[in-house]
């Protein structure tokens, strides 16, 4: 079996370069201009900081208390870390919030008190100034929540740098309003963990998942394209959280979105996170931040210009797999679990991004990798630390992005936008959200109930989301 699978991986490889060589030779000089993200960044100078973007604690429906969950992610070297408990925003790690009444219901079903304890201000100064840690600090993403609480459960939205939605009860199946309310109100959102809610973790093949011949995925996919055209404080979507289980298809749907956004002239960003309920998901994935310092101010300028990588231990994909496997001359199975939680077997980290727009060519500095390949419209097209885009011009569509493997796990850059003469043109048409319908039914019942003897202080006390 071994030597069949060792034969079969030299016969693909062998496939494989004769493709690229034909590729190359079918290929034309092409002037492409290339939209660098990390085009800012200074990799000599800056460092790169490890931020999980999404946790949570016994302030929602974690099962760890505030102060433990924070402690881990000191302990496991991170450097940001937004707490963001359903419907209730983040106020400080040495903060209760007043509006819990998510956690209210949590206890009555568990039939007992949640407890939440928050650090000491002593200990808050020790983690933010970096004792213990050679004087790296770990400081918090402001203002964390994750949106729609009582949602029908298809709508998780992660936003930041806004109170809107503290300690609202009362969520919709619905992404456009809560998005649009984030931006509107100043602050940055993402588009947690699609699959779990587009039903892509349920499918048993890539090739099923998002098919955009299907009624459910076409929709799926128009109203995510419609949203982040819409948002542009929308940064982008999950597409590794948690150990991969239900997102495993969701870089498909990244690939799709860029193909249908970029046109327009933004990106779509992707990031990694724990989104972790208990400790044993703390260090699974997390999003490294290009930053000349760990502030605040920082951490927004960074999401917003896609200056990080996305990183995960964790592959549950088959196909990916299959193509690492080709790449590296490794069998890794149907499922890559990297299991190192204090970090001795490193994930891959790019030191260096070089874009040569003379030359149309994009080359990483990579550490920690078995491999590097590139990859548009979905497909692999090159493999190798560096591309020659005019060596692959008959296979780019608008945009280029890597992926490094290595044993210690995956990195995924962020898009790399191409325009050219032929570029690919927006054609997208704007697609309703549905949810919407349940939004303006759930605003009509507030309407009726606010309208009845102290129906509306009731409703501001108990109900009314924060806004500013």
């Amino acid at each position: 079996m071994k030597r069949t699978k060792k034969l079969i991986s030299i016969l693909m490889a062998v496939v494989m370069a004769f493709s690229c060589s034909i590729i190359s030779f079918a290929a034309e000089d092409v002037d492409y201009t290339i939209n660098n993200p990390y085009g800012t960044v200074d990799f000599e100078n800056w460092d790169q900081y490890k931020a999980d973007l999404h946790c949570h604690t016994t302030a929602s429906d974690g099962d760890v208390d505030m102060d433990v969950m924070i402690e881990e992610h000191y302990t496991q070297g991170y450097d940001v870390l937004a707490l963001t408990d359903h419907g209730i925003t983040s106020k400080g790690w040495t903060t209760v919030s007043s509006r819990n009444y998510f956690k209210i219901a949590l206890s009555i079903a568990d039939g007992k008190l949640r407890q939440i304890t928050p650090l000491t201000e002593e200990r808050y100064n020790e983690i933010t100034t970096g004792v213990g840690r050679n004087g790296r600090g770990m400081i918090e993403v402001p203002l964390g929540i994750e949106q729609n609480p009582t949602s029908l459960n298809n709508t998780h939205v992660n936003s930041w740098f806004t109170e809107y939605g503290d300690g609202f009860v009362g969520g919709t199946s619905n992404y456009t309003e809560v998005i649009s309310n984030v931006e509107a109100s100043g602050g940055l959102s993402v588009i947690n963990h699609p699959g779990e809610y587009t039903k892509a973790k349920e499918e048993s093949c890539q090739a099923d998942a998002y098919d955009e011949n299907d009624t459910w995925y076409n929709y799926v996919i128009g109203k995510f394209t419609t949203i982040l055209i819409d948002n542009p404080s929308c940064i982008g979507i999950d597409i590794n959280s948690k150990k991969d289980g239900r997102t495993k298809y969701d870089r498909k749907l990244w690939d799709i979105l860029l193909g249908k956004v970029v046109p327009t002239g933004r990106n779509v960003f992707a990031i990694a996170t724990t989104d972790a309920h208990q400790l044993d998901k703390v260090g699974c994935a997390w999003t490294d931040l290009c930053m000349p310092e760990n502030t605040a101010e920082n951490i927004r300028t960074c999401l917003e210009n896609g200056a990080f990588f996305a990183v995960s231990r964790y592959i549950k994909n088959a196909e990916e797999l299959a193509q690492f496997s080709l790449e590296t001359g490794i069998d890794w199975g149907m499922s890559f679990e990297q299991e190192n939680r204090d970090g001795s077997i490193p994930a891959p980290k790019v030191t260096n991004i070089v874009v040569d727009d003379k030359n149309d060519t994009i080359t990483l500095s990579v550490e920690n990798a078995l491999t590097v390949h590139w990859i548009s419209d979905g497909k692999v097209i090159a493999v190798g630390n560096s591309i020659d885009l005019d060596d692959y011009s008959d296979k780019i569509g608008s945009y280029v992005r890597a992926e490094a493997f290595g044993h210690g796990g995956v990195l995924y850059t962020q898009a790399f936008m191409l325009d050219y003469d032929g570029a690919p043109e927006s054609n997208v048409k704007s697609t309703y959200d549905f949810g919407n319908i349940l939004a303006e039914l759930k605003h009509f019942i507030i309407e009726v109930c606010t309208s009845l003897p102290l129906g509306k202080e009731i409703y501001d006390f108990l109900v009314k989301p924060v806004t500013e």
